[in-house]
């Protein structure tokens, strides 16, 4: 994360780097998504596929995520908010209805968590969050112009080209005899798909930098928003481990409710809300990989 923040500013202040810096900009946007892919391909490869079920903790997490979609939708109905307010309150409904993060179990898998558990449950919140916009979404911003068919079509599409196909991938490397060793060989380099993530989160959050330098609003309401975003990060990461606790899995559900496809939040975001709600799951995504290093640097030093 540190290195995706110096690159960026090293780039937005040497004018010498300008013609580079917009070359970068268009080559990491292209090999995010591949990363991505590739993420989920060599996660799903160590996936049991008979293993994934439905357990109760999914149950509970995206009954609290409808709870709280709920309460926001219906305080801004209610109050009748616009204006700046109703763009903080679309930031914090764009970092609360978005799914939870295909790389969430990478993490979960290093934190030690069941990651077929995990796996199911990223399935589950992206058909919820694909329920859940078209809903929401034209009460708050009726000139956005969405039916529900469409969005959830659309949003359908983009699930299955970044969950769906990968895990066919992966399902067609495990089954196939031709494959064996490769898939062999794949699963046993030690943690691929986290190094994996690390490359892209050099990437996110350069990206996320950029686009709270390009704001264009004041400082002071970007802090407010960057505020309200670590307030729900923390938040919703403390129900997820809450609920876990009953379950024997607060690894799993504090990853599934906290951790989110803040990506996905940020297209959502740009294309049916304010633009400038987007600035809202941007910093979520600096907030949760915080936690998320937390967490990994604390699993570390207690299992040394």
């Amino acid at each position: 994360m540190g290195i995706g923040v110096v690159a960026y500013l090293v780039f937005y202040y040497v004018p010498a780097l300008e013609e580079a810096s917009v070359w970068f900009a268009g080559f990491f946007n292209s090999i995010l998504p591949l990363f991505m892919f590739l993420i989920l391909y060599v996660t799903f490869c160590k996936v049991d596929f008979k293993k994934l079920a439905l357990v109760r903790w999914h149950f509970w997490t995206m009954l609290v995520q409808c709870l709280l979609v709920g309460v926001i939708v219906a305080a801004i109905l209610g109050w009748g908010i616009g204006g700046k307010e109703l763009v903080l309150w679309e930031s914090v409904l764009a970092c609360i209805i978005s799914p939870g993060a295909a790389a969430a179990a990478v993490v979960t898998l290093k934190l030690g968590g069941n990651l077929e558990q995990m796996t199911t449950y990223t399935f589950l919140s992206n058909l919820l969050c694909a329920l859940l916009i078209p809903i929401c979404f034209p009460l708050i911003e009726p000139a956005s112009g969405m039916t529900f068919w469409g969005a959830f079509v659309l949003i359908m599409q983009k699930v299955c080209l970044v969950l769906v196909v990968p895990m066919l991938l992966a399902l067609l490397t495990k089954s196939l005899p031709q494959l064996h060793r490769f898939h062999q060989w794949l699963i046993h380099i030690p943690d691929l798909s986290f190094y994996l993530w690390g490359c892209s989160l050099m990437i996110v959050t350069g990206t996320t930098l950029k686009n709270i330098f390009h704001a264009g609003t004041g400082v002071g309401f970007l802090l407010i928003i960057a505020f309200l975003g670590l307030v729900l990060c923390v938040l919703q990461y403390a129900m997820g481990r809450y609920i876990g606790r009953f379950f024997g899995a607060r690894i799993e559900a504090g990853q599934g409710l906290g951790q989110k496809n803040t990506a996905f939040a940020i297209w959502i975001a740009s294309t049916y809300l304010h633009p400038l709600s987007t600035v809202g799951p941007g910093c979520y995504i600096l907030w949760q990989n915080i936690i998320n290093s937390i967490e990994i640097w604390k699993k570390g030093k207690y299992a040394a």
